[in-house]
């Protein structure tokens, strides 16, 4: 017997509380739901549903099983959907991006993964993530911050971003005629957490350092957490789209340090199969760098 079937048919009976309603809402005659319902009874050995004239009521213990059967006719529906969108999920390349590559860079990057993919699922997360992903196969492809620890995946070509300074419009660094890191002292520095990478988040921290800051970290996940932090004045941040935020008056953006600031990127991937998937997204990244 399918059980989920002729839970089904219980379902749409008790909610419907009648045989003819319920055999609409199943798109099907009322006499297989009235058998389908008896042989489930027979088959559980207890009475679900008594007939009367006016249709069908619970029993007792139809209303004591009566939750239980919607719980598992959803979940049969769940499991369906979920199967179906893993098919399509399987023919679909798999790729991911840093956070703080920006959205109009990740956007160009999915348009042009759109011309050579007929679908494609992408995920954010650190490098260290994406990179374990694409090792054990659960991603294709992905945009990494550089440095980075790859192991032995193959990459394609470094491709560099300037990056804007973020600061708070109201700090003194913003009327300066040449501004300089070191008055963004006392500011905490907005970016993802070390965690995310170490070797690329030690490297700008470095390059800071050289340029006469040492800032206290703050680790953010998102743009959102990063304007939020630069407009409150609490801590300054970078970004490779200064103009995603030149409609935001408490913050400013301030080209400083570009050799310091700068993202470096590179696509790291799995196998030669998505080769000409990794070219194609570092083709964009170039075209999006200039």
């Amino acid at each position: 017997m399918d059980l989920v079937r002729h839970l089904r048919f219980f379902v749409a009976v008790a909610e419907e509380g009648r045989f003819g309603d319920a055999a609409a809402r199943l798109h099907m005659t009322q006499p297989p739901v009235s058998q389908g319902l008896r042989r489930l009874e027979a088959e559980l050995g207890v009475t679900l549903l008594r007939r009367t004239s006016r249709g069908a009521e619970l029993t007792v213990a139809g209303r004591e099983l009566l939750p239980r059967a919607r719980l598992l006719v959803d979940d049969a529906e769940l499991f369906i959907v979920e199967a179906r969108r893993l098919g399509v999920a399987a023919d679909a390349l798999r790729w991911g991006v840093i956070p703080h590559l920006g959205p109009s860079i990740t956007a160009s990057c999915s348009e042009r993964l759109t011309r050579s993919s007929a679908s494609h699922d992408v995920s954010v997360a650190g490098a260290v993530a994406l990179v374990d992903r694409v090792a054990a196969g659960a991603l294709d492809l992905a945009i990494v911050d550089q440095p980075c620890v790859v192991g032995g995946l193959p990459a394609g070509p470094v491709v560099r971003y300037e990056r804007a300074v973020l600061v708070p419009a109201a700090h003194a660094v913003v009327a300066a005629s040449r501004p300089r890191m070191r008055a963004l002292t006392g500011l905490r520095f907005a970016h993802p957490p070390r965690a995310a990478n170490p070797p690329a988040f030690d490297e700008i921290i470095d390059n800071l350092r050289g340029a006469g800051l040492d800032p206290e970290p703050m680790p953010i996940g998102s743009d959102t957490e990063l304007v939020a932090a630069v407009a409150a004045g609490v801590a300054f941040g970078l970004s490779t789209v200064p103009a995603a935020f030149e409609s935001v008056g408490a913050v400013r953006c301030i080209a400083m340090n570009a050799d310091a600031t700068a993202l470096r990127v590179r696509v790291v991937y799995r196998s030669p199969e998505v080769r000409e998937a990794a070219e194609a997204l570092t083709d964009a990244l170039w075209s999006s760098s200039r």
